[in-house]
């Protein structure tokens, strides 16, 4: 039977500063979930509950269990830290995420057709190691179907950057 890393140990990271940081994170999202709610109304109109009756409420929620977390990883600092991820494990995980993120910054400045033909075409020749002609071919066609699909046959359209709108669409 083998023995579960702990943090501290080489290649490991531990728990305390996920749990802290994501925390942290919730806790200012629900902060802006209630400020914003307070803004557009939390109260009982004449036609029902305001635009930010339960948005208010979910905020809150959101502010107390993430702060619950927040606090008792702060008050468990000192005791025992157990293993969250390997390096390794965090590695793969920054594979995908690193570009993904990219691909989310790219759509508001290239569009989705354009961010997303990179996008397809980054991982089936970096991690999927597809030859070229297979790689453009679905690095383009899919989409090019996404674009038939919204923007002509449901008539929904879809964010366009510089290109689509040379070509008129």
């Amino acid at each position: 039977m083998t023995e579960e890393p702990q943090a501290g140990e080489a290649g490991v990271v531990g728990t305390r500063w996920p749990e802290v940081i994501v925390a942290a994170f919730l806790v200012l999202l629900g902060v802006m979930v209630v400020t914003d709610s307070i803004r557009v109304g939390t109260g009982w109109g004449d036609d029902g509950p305001r635009s930010g009756y339960f948005p208010f409420y979910i905020g809150s929620l959101l502010i107390l269990s993430s702060g619950w977390v927040l606090v008792t990883t702060l008050l468990k600092w000192n005791q025992a830290d157990p293993a969250f991820a390997e390096r390794s494990q965090l590695r793969s995980v920054m594979a995908v995420l690193v570009p993904m993120t990219l691909y989310v910054g790219a759509i508001a400045l290239v569009g989705i057709y354009l961010a997303s033909i990179a996008l397809i075409g980054y991982f089936m020749r970096r991690h999927g190691k597809f030859g070229w002609p297979l790689t453009a071919a679905v690095a383009v066609g899919v989409p090019m179907l996404f674009f038939l699909v919204f923007e002509k046959w449901f008539l929904v359209p879809l964010p366009k950057g510089p290109i689509e709108q040379m070509l008129g669409f």
